[in-house]
């Protein structure tokens, strides 16, 4: 049974913030996005399609995804990013009191910029029979793995311990979500 593209939108999006906010995530997935330069959408997009579509995306199918997807990153979401960080420690007269309303406004807007991601992704998805079976924590912790090898093979970096840490963080909290 085929999932209409507006409700897999809202699902996988209300997916991201569920899994975002549990323990460790956002750390464990602005390490991947800091040192790796991993799309922190497009993995929780291919965790999304992993827990509750049981569907375990190719490494084609995560190219193609980011393909999509990556003009509109490094065009608007990633701009907005730099502002948004580059507010914390200036140009005058930022830092200040003055200039948090400003800042907490950029961060609203970079928001709803990585919602239109994954709007963009949502209408990407390969869109197959969902699996029989759940996918299991090694299963998820491969797929998530080629995510971040993806992208570090582009940066030319090569994945570590602290990597794979924080792989095991969101498959933890991935796998907690879909029990």
């Amino acid at each position: 049974m085929s999932v209409p593209r507006p409700e897999l939108e809202a699902d996988s999006w209300a997916f991201a913030l569920a899994i975002y906010a549990r323990p460790g995530v956002a750390e464990a997935c602005l390490t991947l996005q800091n040192e790796t330069g991993v799309d922190v959408m497009l993995l929780l997009m291919t965790t999304f399609a992993a827990v509750k579509r049981r569907t375990l995306l190719t490494a084609d199918e995560i190219k193609a995804l980011d393909e999509a997807c990556s003009p509109w990153r490094e065009q608007v979401v990633k701009k907005l990013r730099t502002i948004r960080t580059d507010l914390k420690t200036g140009p005058q007269p930022a830092p200040s009191e003055a200039t948090e309303p400003f800042r907490s406004k950029i961060k609203a807007i970079e928001l709803e910029a990585e919602k239109l991601e994954n709007r963009l992704l949502a209408e990407c998805l390969p869109l197959r029979p969902p699996g029989l079976d759940p996918a299991t924590p090694e299963q998820l912790r491969a797929v998530l793995n080629d995510v971040v090898a993806f992208f570090a093979d582009k940066r030319g970096i090569k994945l570590d311990t602290r990597h794979s840490s924080s792989i095991d963080v969101i498959v933890g909290a991935a796998i907690q979500d879909a029990s």
